[in-house]
């Protein structure tokens, strides 16, 4: 859903810079846009995967410390 309402607001962002700037200007303020969405959703995906690997390195630690009590 985020990156949907990125993508939004980056297409219509970008289509207001296509009336502003005719031509190469616009089309290239049009694709930075929508470039940073892309780079947008890699750095959510990226914050997920560190997320998971957080909690998998709690676990094991959680579980060494259980088995060094016993």
């Amino acid at each position: 859903m985020v990156i949907y309402a990125l993508a939004l607001g980056a297409a219509e962002r970008g289509s207001a810079y296509l009336v502003e700037y005719p031509g190469w200007g616009g089309r290239l303020l049009f694709l930075a846009c929508t470039g940073s969405v892309f780079m947008a959703g890699v750095k959510l995906f990226d914050c997920l995967a560190h997320e998971a690997a957080a909690r998998a390195a709690e676990a094991d630690q959680a579980d060494e410390s259980t088995t060094m009590q016993e």
